[in-house]
Parts: structure tokens; C-alpha cells; sequence
């Protein structure tokens, strides 16, 4: 086994693709990071990762990847090794198997199989520094209904919910969703990019809805909808934050589903929201407060509601967010003076940083 461990750079592993939902858009968002990595600071060792969860070293074209058009001759097959003693990344080479020393991974991806804990255990496992979230944050930052128990617990408001862990009958769905007040919005509890979640207005969409819902998940959360509007606040770091500015959704009709997410055919994000400076700093503090709770590191997106009458509740928190140039969490940080190059450049020294 060849071993290479040249250290005038640091050798970096970028993650990206998925068996996720969310395959096009970690394809769009690893460009992204790719095409402003410091080249002098970094080498990058791509690994795609097929919709069907083959892992592949990329050596080629990068312009092929938000294309994807990428999984083609240029790769070979490539794992993450789990002994901590090889601290590395393993490809399947002509002449034998190549141990690449890793100083760390950057798993670029979204939704299941990669923003959930999957990904970062298996980093964990293998002793290998994770850029951003680890394993734990990953898991609560993915299931909404864990996240929500546990920022509650410390005095952070939360929309009214129920969560079906199994199919429910008709009635069972009436019977347990009956204090709750219209409308509402039956979500997947481990999704994302909006998958699967419908706004329904009436009884009569409940079923449906949570057919829906179950369909992309194995549980389901009932949720009443908060009036007002959705804020969102970019938090980088690990010991010491920084805050970007607090974003704001505007919304026409319906909900920021995933067409609206990507396309904003109707919808508009205004950065900063159009709040007060004195709304702004409480939303920032909050989502603070939420990103401590929920044991984050590196970098989130805490997603917020904020109400008619001044009230913060908590939403989600995304610990791999949208990484386009143009996407929200580095448009906030945009916002107080960081480039899209030194938001990257940071996210690797916290993973790094002792």
C-alpha cells in the first residue's frame, strides 16, 4: 500500500453527491466550495458519492460536477478508512490500494446519508476531523422533533406539534390532532429542502398530508403554523460565534417549499430582514442560545419564526445549509464583511483548530 503524506498543504476531502433527495443540490453547493478553496492552503481530494451510495474519487473536470456529468472514467473507487491509524482516504488504484493522509473532511451534502450523522460518525469513527457539525449535532439537527423537545426544555418557544411514529388510522390522526389549531403543516421528521411537507387549512387535507409525509419518512411531526414571518440567522464557529446578518423570507402565498427555495419564482429573501436593530440583536442571541443547545460546531443555519407580536420560535436548524455563492447562510455572513473565500477558509481552521 503506497502511503503519500505530503504536508505542505492541507489535505482536504470534499464530499459531495449523496444517496439523498438532495443529490442536485450538494452538486451545486460543492462546486461552489471547490471553485473558492485557497489553493495554496489546501489540496482537495474530491469523492463523489452516486445516488445509489457508491463512493468514487474524482479526478476530473470540476465544471462536470454541478453538470453531473462528473461519475464517469475519471474516478476510481474510494472509501474513508476507519482505523484511526491511517487517518485517511483509501483509492482503488491499477497497482494496488493508495492511503492519502486526510487532515480533514468537508462533507458538502445535504438531507439523509450525509447531513444526518451518518457521514460524521463514520469521520468520528476514523479519527478524522469533520468541517462543521459532528455526529451528535448532526442527528438533532435533522430531527425536528428532537430539536424542538430539547430547545424548548430550555425556555425557547416552539410551534404546537404532535408526532405520529407509525402510520395512524384516520381517527387516530382527528383524535390526536384535535387541539390543535388550523392551519398546519405535516412534515417528515428527518427531511430536507421541504420534501414531503404540506400546509393544509382544513381537516379535510390531514390524511393526505400525512400519507404524504410517511412517504419520505418513518415519522411524522403535525405542526401548528406560527403567524408572522421566517428569519434566519448564520452561525459560524465553535467556541466563539459570529452572527451574520438576520435574513427574511418573503413569502406571496403558500409556504418556502423547495421550489421557492431554489427558484424564488415568488418569494423573495431580504438580507438584512426588515426588522428593528433591537428585534434583530434578540433573534441573533436566540439563535445563539439554539445553536449551544444543539451541540453545534463549524457552521449552521438556526431558522426562526418571528411573529406579529414580537415573539421568536424556534423552526430548524440546518447543519449543512445551502453553500451556493448565492445562497442564504453565506449571503448573511456576506452581509458583516466576510468573503465566500475566507467563510471557507474559516470552516476548515475550526475543523482543524485543536
Amino acid at each position: 500500500m503506497e502511503k503519500n503524506t505530503g504536508k505542505h498543504k492541507l489535505s482536504i476531502a470534499i464530499l459531495f453527491g449523496g444517496c439523498s433527495t438532495e443529490y442536485e443540490v450538494s452538486l451545486q453547493s460543492a462546486y461552489s466550495v471547490i471553485t473558492h478553496l485557497n489553493q495554496e492552503k489546501y489540496e482537495a481530494h474530491l469523492i463523489g458519492i452516486t445516488r445509489e451510495g457508491t463512493w468514487l474519487s474524482y479526478e476530473g473536470d470540476i465544471d462536470r460536477i454541478p453538470e453531473d456529468t462528473w461519475a464517469s472514467a475519471d474516478c476510481l473507487p474510494a472509501m474513508l478508512s476507519p482505523n484511526r491509524t491511517d487517518h485517511g482516504l483509501l483509492i482503488l488504484r491499477a497497482g494496488g490500494l493508495e492511503l492519502i493522509h486526510l487532515d480533514a473532511v468537508f462533507p458538502v451534502l445535504h438531507g439523509k446519508n450525509g447531513e444526518d450523522g451518518t457521514v460524521q460518525g463514520l469521520c468520528e469513527l476514523a479519527g478524522l476531523p469533520v468541517v462543521g457539525c459532528g455526529m451528535e449535532a448532526s442527528v438533532l439537527g435533522m430531527d425536528k422533533h428532537l430539536a424542538h423537545t430539547l430547545v424548548s426544555l430550555d425556555g425557547i418557544e416552539v410551534p404546537g406539534s404532535v408526532l405520529f411514529r407509525r402510520m395512524p388510522s384516520e381517527a387516530e390522526e382527528f383524535s390526536m390532532t384535535e387541539h390543535l389549531h388550523y392551519p398546519l403543516f405535516v412534515k417528515p421528521v428527518k427531511a430536507g429542502s421541504s420534501f414531503g411537507i404540506s400546509r393544509i387549512e382544513t381537516p379535510a387535507g390531514l390524511h393526505d398530508a400525512v400519507t404524504l409525509a410517511f412517504a419520505h419518512d418513518d415519522s411524522v411531526l403535525v405542526e401548528e403554523a406560527v403567524p408572522g414571518f421566517e428569519v434566519g440567522c448564520a452561525v459560524l464557529g465553535n467556541e466563539n460565534l459570529i452572527i451574520g446578518e438576520v435574513d427574511e423570507i418573503e413569502l406571496s402565498s403558500g409556504f418556502f417549499d423547495y421550489t421557492e427555495k431554489y427558484t424564488l419564482k415568488t418569494s423573495r429573501i431580504h438580507c438584512p430582514a426588515r426588522i428593528s436593530a433591537e428585534t434583530a440583536e434578540r433573534i441573533r442571541e436566540t439563535a445563539g442560545r439554539i445553536y449551544r443547545i444543539l451541540s453545534c460546531r463549524g457552521f449552521a443555519r438556526v431558522d426562526l419564526f418571528l411573529t406579529p407580536d414580537n415573539r421568536i420560535v424556534f423552526n430548524e436548524v440546518n447543519t449543512i445549509p445551502g453553500f451556493t455563492t448565492h445562497s442564504r447562510y453565506p449571503s448573511m455572513l456576506k452581509s458583516i464583511g466576510m468573503t465566500f473565500e475566507e467563510i471557507v477558509d474559516a470552516l476548515i481552521r475550526l475543523a482543524v483548530e485543536p
